[in-house]
């Protein structure tokens, strides 16, 4: 099968994955109304000492609300890019939704994708996170590491600035703590097969997956096809299980593709490349 690939304006780098392991610190908190999101979310981060990991939406309500969706690229800077910034009037209900959470020039930052009903309907897309503020109290659950992060860096095959997983200084009172994986997965690679060599090099045999991402077109187990180069994507449900003693990754998402459209499933493991990146939060499992 040849992986189907889109061109990214700078040289491609040699390696397609990175990972970094970190302590892992459950995480639920509040997100109080009246702030930012991001700010919320940060709020919560540093009340756990946490520099870095993702959060969880299970509902929550949001006014004023902003979000864009993947797009084409209007030049040959980038190979995606994003729609016009949507802002629907009234309160938004958040279905669900995943932040990833890190740094981007010395402040938190977040990437967030969800599914979200407002006056236009249901729909699908990117959090604007600084332009979206919490309207009533909203509980978040994920996982925090206090020794690894995601940093926003420039990124040379993309032209984009995008997360990259980097080491935070250990001190003693975190090193006894159970750890997780802070990954990323970039441009042509599967998914599925990113996250497999991801658990190889790392001795995880099992793991729960969480995060956000691109992927070019989507292939789903049940035959739907999503034939969009941009997309946004959600995991809704991700694990890794061992056959015939390799990792197995598994993979249902919520994406959205460039005309708004929404499609869930679970995805063909080895036929599904991402198209920008894909940032994950991998949880090791006991066998």
């Amino acid at each position: 099968m040849t992986l189907r690939a889109i061109r990214h304006p700078g040289p491609i780098s040699p390696e397609r994955t990175a990972a970094i392991a970190g302590s892992s610190i459950p995480l639920k908190f509040t997100l109080e109304p009246g702030h930012p999101v991001d700010v919320a979310i940060a709020r919560g981060f540093s009340d756990f000492g946490c520099v870095g990991g993702f959060v969880e939406f299970n509902g929550g309500r949001c006014e004023p609300f902003q979000f864009v969706m993947p797009a084409a690229s209007p030049d040959a800077l980038h190979a995606a890019w994003y729609s016009e910034t949507f802002a629907p009037p009234g309160p938004v209900n958040i279905e669900r939704a995943c932040a990833i959470v890190g740094w981007r020039d010395g402040k938190s930052f977040i990437h967030c994708h969800g599914i979200w009903n407002s006056s236009d309907g249901r729909q699908m897309g990117h959090m604007l996170g600084p332009a979206t503020i919490v309207a009533e109290p909203i509980i978040v659950t994920g996982i925090g590491s206090r020794t690894a992060a995601f940093k926003a860096l420039p990124d040379a095959e993309t032209n984009f600035t995008l997360f990259e997983p980097v080491p935070v200084f250990e001190d003693s009172a975190t090193a006894s703590h159970p750890h997780v994986l802070l990954a990323k997965v970039r441009p042509n690679t599967d998914v599925c097969l990113a996250i497999e060599a991801i658990c190889l090099q790392h001795g995880i045999k099992a793991a729960s997956l969480y995060g956000v991402g691109s992927l070019n077109e989507v292939r789903f187990n049940n035959g739907a096809r999503v034939d969009s180069h941009a997309t946004e994507v959600l995991i809704r449900t991700g694990t890794v299980t061992t056959i015939d003693g390799s990792p197995r990754a598994s993979l249902d998402i919520d994406v959205v593709d460039m005309q708004g459209r929404i499609f869930a499933g679970e995805v063909v493991r080895g036929d599904n490349p991402v198209c920008v990146t894909f940032e994950l939060v991998i949880e090791p499992k006991s066998d």
